[in-house]
């Protein structure tokens, strides 16, 4: 079980520091490591503890070069490799993906965080025609994790996907992921089948390579105000009593408990970490723990629908995945 005086309230650096021995001289993939993210937040806290290696991913040089001048700033001795990841295209993901396996110098990789997502965008489609919340979070995540699954599995490693609770706003529309084509198209519902989609598949990993010794796990940060809800109107945020008529976050706003990035870093940390949740992968986890409190939608735990997924997930990349 996870560590029971975790909660709510632990920040990222509690946890790093209580699992420092199983950071230190590993080599740690973070990918979405965008200004004012948790990407970002969690890297930084990682670098403080000696990790053999971190590799940062974003799909702009500029979010890169501030992720490494930030970690730099803390941590000017851990060694960093920026890496370009546009996971909003199956043409992005497996060049990045050949790029990476091709560095000799990284054979293994012992944990991945999928931190990488979007959030309530405007109707649209990836050049691959698939509706491009589908195609970023759970589509271009998927298809990259299972590209580079050798450099994890040659790690016995973990693969951790940022997930939300926002997977309760849909399950998989598996016979219309497209909505129509967009004619029924809303981008919070768009949003939570992308997020169910990161729980459906650390479960199928989880399956799928618990005889190679993998791990892996998905998780609800918490709410946190980061560059994600950039795509979310403003009157949407006023509806919902989040934000005030001038634009300012209100404390408690909409009924949710804030937490601050340090607290927000703190669930993905300890799924990439503690050693005590080995035997529980697969599994959800929310404010630091194991979820058992009724938080996650049946659809989103289901290991057929977990199956049905992976089997659209290829047929949309063209390509099968077996291990």
């Amino acid at each position: 079980m996870a560590n029971p005086n975790f909660g709510f309230e632990t920040t990222a650096e509690e946890v790093a520091s209580t699992y420092a021995d199983q950071i230190k001289g590993k080599t740690i993939l973070v990918t979405g490591v965008s200004p004012n993210g948790l990407g970002v937040y969690t890297a930084k806290t990682l670098a403080l503890h000696n990790p053999a290696l971190l590799i940062l991913a974003a799909r702009s040089h500029s979010s890169l070069d501030s992720a490494v001048s930030a970690i730099k700033e803390v941590a000017p001795s851990c060694p960093i490799k920026p890496f370009f990841l546009d996971l909003s295209s199956i043409r992005t993901v497996r060049a990045a993906a050949a790029e990476l396996k091709s560095w000799i110098d990284v054979p293994k990789i012992d944990i991945l965080i999928n931190n990488a997502a979007i959030m309530w965008s405007p109707w649209a489609v990836s050049e691959d025609g698939i509706e491009q919340q589908f195609a970023t979070n759970h589509i271009g995540t998927w298809l990259f994790t299972n590209l580079i699954i050798e450099k994890i599995i040659a790690a016995k490693g973990r693969v951790v996907n940022v997930s939300s609770a926002g997977h309760r706003l849909s399950g998989v529309r598996f016979d219309d992921v497209n909505f129509k084509d967009g004619k029924e198209y809303k981008p919070d519902t768009a949003y939570g089948q992308s997020k169910t989609g990161n729980i459906l598949m650390a479960i199928s990993l989880a399956s799928k390579l618990a005889s190679k010794d993998v791990t892996a796990y998905s998780l609800h940060p918490g709410v946190i105000w980061t560059n994600l809800g950039r795509h979310t109107p403003l009157e949407t945020l006023q509806k919902r009593g989040i934000m005030d008529e001038n634009g300012k976050l209100i404390e408690g706003g909409g009924g949710y408990k804030w937490k601050s990035h340090s607290q927000g870093s703190a669930t993905t940390l300890v799924a990439a970490l503690d050693p005590n949740i080995v035997d529980r992968s697969g599994a959800y986890l929310c404010d630091c723990k194991v979820d058992h409190n009724g938080i996650m939608e049946p659809y989103a735990f289901d290991k057929e629908n977990a199956e049905r997924l992976w089997q659209l997930s290829e047929k949309l990349v063209g390509e099968k995945f077996e291990f």
